[in-house]
């Protein structure tokens, strides 16, 4: 289990959930946090959501568009629907209502913005997202490919990285997982039994580890 930080994310935690609610119960919509100005998506995140699902880099159309996973070929919401992580299948304009599911956004580059192979190295923010998550403390982060986790990880090849939960890799830090990319660039590489295990993982009160790897 985290631990719980009085003073976190430039207010108090209880302040900043208060403040979130308070914001969408009113019609306001979820707040952006302060930390996203100038990237090219918002993060999406509150405290104590159930997981938080960690991109490579906005793609061209998402950048232009300002939504999560917006390219044509990403199977990205179709497959939260299909996993039942979502009671339906949602539109990349509707990314904000994940977070009344528990559900968090966020990339490993904030900056950079197409293909993998287009995001210079220097974009990457390793201890920014460590920060972050530490912040926000989900329950669980998931890296949507290989390639997020890679430079997470600090690996430069992939081949040998599992799918599936992952083991604790820094101390008072959440549960880490593994999953297929959903960009339809990595369709050759595409399995949909990885998020199958997070789903059920999520709604066990006691996580297990997935054996699809």
């Amino acid at each position: 289990m985290l631990r719980r930080s009085k003073a976190t994310c430039g207010l108090q935690m209880p302040e900043r959930a208060q403040k979130a609610e308070r914001a969408h119960v009113e019609g306001e919509g979820w707040p952006t946090p302060e930390s996203s100005i100038g990237h090219r998506l918002p993060d999406l995140l509150l405290p104590n959501l159930r997981v938080v699902f960690v991109g490579t880099a906005a793609g061209k159309r998402s950048a232009e568009l300002g939504h999560y996973y917006a390219g044509h070929g990403n199977r990205f919401w179709r497959t939260l629907h299909e996993v039942r992580l979502t009671p339906r299948r949602f539109k990349p304009a509707e990314f904000r209502d994940l977070l009344a599911l528990g559900i968090g956004l966020t990339d490993m580059s904030k900056l950079g913005a197409g293909m993998d192979r287009q995001i210079a190295r220097h974009e990457f923010n390793r201890d920014r997202l460590v920060e972050t998550i530490r912040c926000y403390r989900p329950r669980a982060i998931a890296f949507n490919g290989k390639k997020a986790a890679s430079i997470w990880l600090g690996r430069k090849r992939t081949e040998a990285m599992s799918y599936g939960r992952q083991p604790p890799a820094l101390p008072d830090f959440p549960d880490v997982f593994v999953l297929p990319s959903t960009s339809g660039a990595a369709r050759s590489s595409w399995s949909i039994a990885p998020w199958h295990a997070l789903a059920v993982w999520l709604d066990r009160p006691q996580g297990f580890t997935s054996t699809n790897r």
